[in-house]
């Protein structure tokens, strides 16, 4: 397979078209509107989604899936963003945070009950990384496990923040310190905790950007699992950063590039539109230079986004070393949206401040993409790294 830099597989052609009938015909504004004023996102028209299959391209044909096509996944994410975060949002959290990890890292009974579940878009999945006191040291999480019963159950302590999607995801992929004397990544542990269990409790966190769902703290106070939900098995005790740190982490990337491309693409296409269609000085504003070179820009600037977001997902899907591809895109792409999202909603005047158009949230996703995800420094420290750049 080779890079595509003239036109897509027909496969991929073919997901686009079906994709973008689907969003026209179960996605119109009206109902974005009712979604975005609920924070919340419609699980009928999920479930409608998964039919189509989109879930299961990051699954393992062995499991049922189509996959895992990482190239394909992403444009999934880029064309259900241009529709918001409503769908895109919880597709990530089925195919991406379930999908990739557990088909890269999970145990082979993991795979056997979990992946058949993904590959339909019947399982959800919830990051609890964050901390109170820990954010882009994931290394130094607080939250506390250990073995019991023999080994045979664990029991965790602490919070999470940030944990998007707590209230409806099945499981929490929770990272804990397993080892409070060990040394440093060589102490952390994935746990799989169902979102039912025993001594978990959440404080919703109020946010303005990607409304498809709330974020909360999370308290785990003597959370019981059974060590089969480790992240791997019971073998992948103090294991965790080496399953982090994996491909699951240039996914991630790729992941969150995606979405934020598809949240520009929109601005763009909106802006565009409204521009040809408001009329001054007795003439469309597109035709008035000063908005023709916002739009060009941002059109440019989106261009380019394209070509990084696709480049890096081509190398994960070809299974390439892709840590310096990924973090250049999520950096890239991320910053110059934000530049792109400004543009658009300057097209706009005061309706890109007003709830009429699509533009107010748009700007307001786009923002908190620099930051989510692995912050644009700290994806700048990791490509220095990755380039033995000297300290």
């Amino acid at each position: 397979m080779t890079m595509y830099f003239s036109d897509e597989p027909d496969h991929i052609q073919m997901l686009r078209a079906t994709l973008r009938r689907f969003i026209e015909k179960e996605a119109p504004r009206p109902k974005r509107e009712e979604w975005r004023r609920a924070q919340a996102w419609p699980r009928d028209v999920f479930a409608k989604l998964s039919e189509l299959g989109v879930c299961a391209l990051t699954v393992p044909a062995e499991f049922g899936g189509q996959g895992p096509d990482w190239y394909a996944a992403t444009a999934v994410i880029e064309e259900l963003s241009r529709c918001g975060s409503f769908l895109a949002g919880p597709y990530i959290h089925c195919a991406f945070y379930g999908g990739g990890n557990v088909a890269e890292s999970g145990s082979p009974e993991q795979k056997a009950v979990l992946l058949p579940k993904i590959a339909e878009g019947k399982v959800q999945f919830a990051y609890g990384f964050s901390e109170p006191d820990v954010g882009g040291d994931l290394a130094s999480v607080q939250t506390r496990a250990h073995l019991e019963d023999g080994g045979d159950t664990v029991v965790i302590n602490g919070s999470k923040r940030w944990c998007t999607g707590a209230d409806w995801a099945d499981y929490i992929i929770c990272l804990v310190n397993s080892d409070p004397e060990g040394s440093k990544y060589r102490n952390l542990t994935l746990v799989l905790v169902p979102t039912d269990a025993v001594g978990i409790t959440r404080a919703a966190l109020s946010h303005r950007n990607m409304v498809y769902t709330h974020s909360f703290d999370v308290h785990f106070d003597d959370v019981r699992v059974s060590a089969e939900n480790i992240l791997g098995g019971p073998q992948a005790w103090n294991e965790g950063w080496r399953v982090l740190a994996g491909q699951s982490l240039d996914v991630e990337k790729v992941e969150v590039a995606a979405i934020t491309y598809g949240l520009a693409q929109a601005a763009v296409e909106e802006a565009w539109q409204y521009a040809q269609e408001r009329q001054q000085f007795g003439r469309p504003i597109s035709g008035h230079q000063a908005v023709r070179h916002e739009l060009v820009d941002a059109r440019t600037r989106l261009q380019a986004c394209r070509h990084m977001l696709y480049h890096a997902a081509w190398l994960v899907s070809q299974g390439r070393p892709a840590s310096v591809e990924t973090s250049m895109a999520k950096l890239f792409v991320a910053d110059v949206s934000v530049q792109i999202g400004l543009a658009c909603q300057r097209v706009l005047g005061a309706y890109g401040l007003s709830d009429e158009f699509d533009m107010p949230q748009i700007v307001i996703d786009l923002i908190g993409m620099p930051i989510i995800g692995g912050s644009s420094n700290m994806q700048k420290n990791n490509i220095a790294k990755r380039l033995g750049l000297a300290e």
